[in-house]
């Protein structure tokens, strides 16, 4: 049956910039990022006779990048991109804002109780977020038959494909925190029944730091 690869970005420079980094303000990876990225090619480059039968990244340029670094450990297969499988978008309105704007205009978004209500102002629900991200992944299952599929996204991709996978409830219960560049491999055994194979599996990070130390401010710093 269908086996899906889900690799989250490597670090983003949003996150650095602790940007709200949705399609329309993301730039793409971050140093830090470019490394995490390298390590996990060298480490697929050592793998024998692992060839994918599609390669996917979403269209964020953070996503894109992570996957132009990696892919080339799987021979020659292009990368195909597919939108839908891009991060919970925040709108227009919030895409860009820094973080610290964002909650002073607008609170702190509760992200566990209702998945219909409002968290980025003019941006997707939570529910519509994880209905596209559940629409993707019956496609790609179509599509790809027995096949494996490497798919380059986001860490609220994996959790929703997780949570999903194993028929959990889509917020609350549990706490995912999918750290970048992790590998999380989902087994479709029989339809409608996934197996996880791995969550979260980064062994090629070892050595390098969690993240980009950021600079202090002149408050910080005393």
């Amino acid at each position: 049956m269908a086996r899906l690869i889900f690799v989250r970005h490597g670090e983003s420079q949003v996150s650095v910039n602790r940007v709200i980094g949705g399609p329309r303000s993301c730039i793409g990876l971050s140093d830090l990022g470019r490394q995490q990225s390298q390590q996990l090619f060298e480490r697929w480059s050592g793998v024998e006779n692992f060839s994918p039968d599609m390669v996917i990244s979403s269209a964020y340029p953070r996503a894109r990048e992570t996957a132009a670094i990696v892919a080339p450990a799987f021979g020659t297969e292009p990368v195909e991109v597919i939108s839908e499988f891009g991060e919970h978008d925040p709108g227009p309105q919030c895409d860009g804002l820094l973080y610290t704007d964002f909650t002073a205009r607008f609170g702190d978004p509760d992200w566990e109780n209702d998945p219909y209500g409002m968290t980025f102002p003019g941006g997707e629900t939570i529910a519509e977020f994880q209905f596209r991200i559940g629409s993707a992944v019956r496609s790609l299952v179509d599509r790809l038959g027995d096949g494996t599929a490497v798919i380059f996204c986001h860490g609220g991709v994996v959790d929703t494909a997780l949570r999903q996978s194993m028929r959990a409830a889509g917020t609350g219960v549990f706490e995912i925190y999918t750290v970048n560049t992790s590998i999380t491999e989902l087994l479709l055994v029989t339809p409608g029944r996934w197996r996880v194979i791995r969550y979260n599996d980064s062994a090629h990070l070892v050595g390098l730091p969690a993240s980009t130390l950021r600079g202090l401010s002149s408050d910080e710093s005393q």
